[in-house]
Parts: structure tokens; C-alpha cells; sequence
């Protein structure tokens, strides 16, 4: 799980399992293993709505409570948050997500039926 976290390959460490900013590679660059089958769909978008938005509402309720700015320093404080916080999570759990599918064998690749 590290190693997704850090968007490595699982199976060599060295490799990116990224080709573009969210766009999962075809193969690892270095060990060659086949992430062909490694389709993590929307998944990873729920464990990070669910994280973003508590960590946002926290945040959002202590400032209301605390200062109570206008609606319009809410829109302008917490948009440009709640940007960089996906840019930031959303690769992270969903290379967390391709390997654990590669961990629990989830997909099959070429010539390693059964996943051995």
C-alpha cells in the first residue's frame, strides 16, 4: 500500500503506475508488469469525497463559529482548499487502489493464470 500511495509499481517499487496525472500506464516502465487489467473506475472518488469533505466541514463550522465571515469568504477560502486538496488525495488513493488490486490479484495478467 505504500508503494501506491507513492504511485509506485507494486511489484518492483522503481516505476510509476501514472502515464498522466490520473491516467493509469499501460505497463510499469521498468519491470514491464501489465497494468492492463488495473481498472480502478470511480472508486477511489468515494473514500476521497468522504475525506475531503470532513476535513473541509470541519474546517468550514470552526471559522463560521469562531469568526462568522460572509457567504463570500467562504466561497473564496474553501474552493481554492478543496481544489488543492483533491489534486493532492485523489492520485494517492487510487494508486493505493491499483495496488491492492495487484495484491489480492484482482486482474490476471498474460501467461499468470490464477495469479501465480
Amino acid at each position: 500500500m505504500s508503494l501506491g500511495l507513492k504511485g509506485r509499481c507494486p511489484r518492483c517499487g522503481a516505476g510509476s503506475i501514472f502515464s498522466g496525472y490520473l491516467k493509469i500506464a499501460e505497463a510499469c516502465p521498468v519491470c514491464k508488469l501489465g497494468f492492463g487489467g488495473h481498472d480502478v473506475g470511480d472508486g477511489p472518488v468515494v473514500p476521497a469525497m468522504l475525506l475531503i469533505g470532513a476535513i473541509v466541514v470541519g474546517l468550514a463550522l470552526y471559522v463560521e463559529l469562531t469568526w462568522e465571515p460572509a457567504l463570500w469568504v467562504h466561497l473564496v477560502m474553501w474552493l481554492p482548499i478543496v481544489v488543492a486538496l483533491v489534486l493532492m488525495i485523489l492520485p494517492r488513493i487510487k494508486g493505493i487502489a491499483v495496488a491492492l488490486q495487484h495484491g489480492y490479484r484482482s486482474t490476471e495478467e498474460e501467461g499468470r493464470i490464477g495469479g501465480h
